[in-house]
């Protein structure tokens, strides 16, 4: 991930065995999304992290690269997965050193809603699409998202759609959603948080400065998911990939928006 204020916001990456079932198997729902409406040629996967979801998209006619903004990610990522056809590289997501229209396919998954200024990253995507490419957004839907210091800029259906139609001729927008179970499995995960908060009595998490939440939030996040979604994580739950799916109807309830934009704009 990169982030407009140089916030190292890697609190929240997904780690496997402690990551709720739920969230891991949305991440992957969302790459193998992508996967089924990719074609051959190159595929940049911006914000890619330690690259166990990445390697997903290396194919004997696609080559892939994942670039993140973390040292100690792309490093993680270049050893496991590097043997494996993975290319890597630390790059910042608003400022990439990379070519423009090189890329046949680009992905941003659960990246744009940690930039303050989210237009540069579209904008990004854009330059470095081919003409005759496509790029792959996953997001929050704002009205069924957490509250998260990390997610700085939330985005509902029109104002997405909106955006990315600056910057891409053609864009389809829908939605990654879940089976009721898993969608149950959320909004119990919802209401214990919720608990919590109401502990911050005088909201002092919104009067401190954004930096120290966000601290604290990267510090408490993996002793909150012990303590109140210790049921939840290594697989325990049964939840998987194969309980999401990719829908046109959309509504308050739905999970993830999910966009395919092709045919940039070009900025002269």
């Amino acid at each position: 991930m990169a982030q407009t204020t140089k916030r190292r916001l890697t609190g929240e990456r997904p780690q496997q065995g402690a990551t709720p079932d739920s969230l891991l198997a949305l991440h992957a729902a969302g790459y193998r999304a992508v996967i089924e409406r990719l074609g051959p040629g190159r595929l940049l996967d911006v914000g890619c992290g330690q690259g166990f979801e990445s390697i997903g998209f290396v194919a004997p006619d696609r080559r892939v690269v994942g670039v993140d903004y973390s040292a100690e990610a792309t490093e993680t990522a270049s050893a496991r997965f590097g043997p494996g056809g993975l290319g890597v590289a630390r790059m910042d997501a608003l400022a990439m050193g990379l070519a423009g229209g090189r890329f046949e396919s680009v992905c941003s998954s659960h990246l744009i809603e940690h930039f303050e200024t989210p237009a540069e990253h579209v904008a990004e995507i854009a330059r470095v699409l081919a003409d005759d490419g496509a790029a792959f957004f996953l997001t929050p839907n704002e009205p069924a998202d957490f509250e998260n210091p990390f997610h700085v800029h939330l985005f509902g259906r029109a104002e997405l759609a909106d955006l990315l139609g600056q910057y891409f001729a053609d864009v389809w927008l829908g939605g990654l959603d879940a089976v009721p179970h898993v969608k149950g499995d959320f909004a119990a995960r919802r209401i214990r948080a919720n608990k919590v908060l109401k502990l911050d009595v005088f909201d002092l998490r919104h009067r401190i400065p954004r930096s120290w939440y966000v601290a604290a939030y990267t510090r408490l996040l993996p002793v909150a998911y012990r303590l109140i979604a210790r049921g939840d994580t290594g697989g325990t739950t049964g939840i998987t990939a194969a309980d999401w799916f990719v829908t046109d109807d959309i509504d308050d309830t739905t999970l993830v928006l999910f966009a395919v934009a092709r045919r940039p704009r070009r900025r002269v």
